[in-house]
């Protein structure tokens, strides 16, 4: 009697929160990684424990990303079993060596979140189509601490952008400033046509997705969590998106609530 086959798709293994802000976003819905990333925000956790798990959450956030995002191609080859059974070779799918990939290191809460990404990435393609941009980016406030916009200081950009997945790992998705900014001077400012641009964050807000789709509605945004604290409980009680401009996730000073706290402050252990 034949055994029935497991039905495993990659919505089985990477679902996602069910919201109505648009097929651009996707909030995994990983109860492992949900763990993991509310542990990294509780005021317990200090470093060195701090870096261990953004290490391990972005390494996952990633492999998702590549897992729906990136081309593959079929690969066929040989095994140890290859001496007794040379006529029986391994043959699959697997992510195109040769695909062209970009990681901007926004320093500096996306310093380390950057290099995971970009030491990763060396296991799945060549490590010649593979490179790590820098760009330093700061939050500008005004008098009374308000975000204003972000402000892009030195870049080092190692080429051209032609054909690329260009990763943007930042781990709070907060006011979207930093990103516009980012995108932005990659679309107008690094030659070539990128195959796609993508931002990976541990926590966005409504704010964020509207500000960033907003100014770059072709930007793919992935999250491992969504954070509306506060909007009113009615607001919180339907499907994220429902009521988008009554959600809330932004304090007065521009934080997350519930948030983390400054990322790049606690991933640095330096609170400037």
């Amino acid at each position: 009697m034949t055994e029935p086959k497991a039905n495993i798709n990659s919505s089985n293994l990477n679902s996602e929160v069910q919201h109505k802000y648009g097929s651009q976003v996707h909030i995994l819905d990983n109860k492992f990684l949900s763990g993991l990333l509310a542990r990294l925000c509780s005021p317990e956790t200090y470093q060195p424990e701090i870096n261990h798990l953004v290490q391990l959450l972005y390494s996952q956030l990633l492999m998702t990303v590549m897992n729906e995002e990136f081309p593959t191609e079929n690969f066929e080859s040989a095994t140890r079993m290859v001496e007794i059974h040379p006529e029986c070779l391994l043959s699959g799918k697997r992510l195109k060596h040769d695909q062209r990939a970009i990681v901007v290191n926004l320093a500096r809460a996306g310093t380390y979140p950057s290099h995971v990404c970009f030491d990763t990435l060396h296991y799945a393609l060549h490590y010649e189509v593979l490179r790590q941009d820098h760009i330093f980016a700061a939050r500008t406030v005004d008098g009374k601490n308000h975000v204003t916009g972000a402000e892009l200081g030195a870049t080092k950009i190692g080429g051209d952008k032609d054909s690329s997945m260009v990763l943007f790992p930042d781990p709070m998705g907060a006011t979207g400033n930093t990103i516009i900014s980012a995108v932005a001077h990659y679309k107008n400012r690094v030659a070539g046509t990128a195959k796609k641009m993508i931002a990976l964050h541990l926590i966005v807000t409504p704010e964020y997705l509207k500000a960033v789709l907003a100014a770059h509605p072709d930007l793919f945004i992935y999250a491992l969590r969504l954070d509306r604290g506060l909007s009113s409980e009615a607001v919180i009680s339907t499907p994220p998106g429902t009521h988008w401009d009554q959600e809330r996730g932004l304090n007065d000073k521009q934080y997350i609530v519930p948030g983390g706290g400054g990322f790049g402050e606690i991933m640095n252990n330096s609170f400037v």
